[in-house]
């Protein structure tokens, strides 16, 4: 027998607020967590900006008796088992390990919200961007995904997976980075990758974590005719935001490469 469809329904999590936000009727959203508004980070801040907010507190959900709460799955195990005991219907969804399992969470939750045709509307527009982007690299030039400290990414991921639809080869397997972890600079200015993807905040040092881009070893091994920037909300959450990404990638790596 189908559940009901949802007429409360929570986040506690960035990713699960945009999943929301897309596929849900705004009457079904009764709160967002505090990063939806926040424009640096969420894609939808905007349509965000008039919808309550909560505090991610097990107490102040139970009291606004959501009949539907949404989170994710790193360092919510002890908040989810307190919802559940208490009765209220909990999906955790986790971070993307690829564009296949973001498919799957599109889904089930449009089918739990009730409206399925948006799910669907959601993936065809991720595999049409995915399809303009096919091949748009030559040759197999090397990119390294490279965030604030240092931090390389999983090779396993959909920001991987689309980089090497678009015909890039990852170079953190070749620094034995292949699971993700921090890289000494030292090792990049050894042995550098012919592109290097970034977040567009780091363009400019303005603290620590953004200084290292700006070093002049770095700067002589990959400079930024070189570097792909697109701004991080589009890469930090799969779902609404990565049609987006994959457009800003592709138009980027069309910009730069020769």
């Amino acid at each position: 027998m189908a559940q009901p469809k949802p007429q409360r329904v929570a986040s506690l999590n960035l990713c699960t607020d945009q999943l929301l936000l897309a596929l849900a009727d705004r009457h079904q959203i009764a709160s967002l967590s505090r990063l939806s508004r926040d424009p640096s980070v969420s894609f939808m801040s905007k349509q965000a900006a008039e919808l309550p907010l909560n505090a991610g507190g097990a107490e102040a959900l139970l009291f606004s008796k959501p009949d539907l709460v949404l989170t994710g799955t790193y360092g919510q195990q002890d908040r989810v088992a307190i919802l559940r005991r208490q009765g209220l219907d909990v999906l955790q969804l986790g971070p993307w390990s690829g564009l296949a399992e973001g498919r799957e969470q599109i889904r089930i939750l449009a089918n739990r919200l009730g409206h399925a045709d948006r799910g669907e509307a959601l993936i065809a527009g991720i595999d049409a961007a995915l399809d303009r982007a096919r091949d748009a690299v030559p040759d197999g030039r090397s990119i390294l995904v490279y965030e604030r400290g240092g931090w390389v990414t999983d090779a396993r991921s959909p920001l991987s997976e689309v980089l090497m639809q678009m015909g890039f080869t990852l170079h953190q397997e070749v620094l034995g980075q292949s699971h993700g972890g921090v890289v000494r600079l030292e090792t990049i200015v050894t042995a550098p990758p012919d592109f290097m993807l970034v977040d567009a905040g780091s363009l400019r040092a303005i603290d620590n974590g953004t200084a290292l881009f700006a070093h002049p070893a770095l700067a002589a091994a990959v400079p930024h005719e070189r570097r792909l920037a697109v701004p991080g909300r589009l890469t930090i959450c799969g779902g609404p935001s990565t049609p987006a990404m994959i457009e800003a990638l592709t138009a980027e790596a069309r910009a730069k490469l020769p």
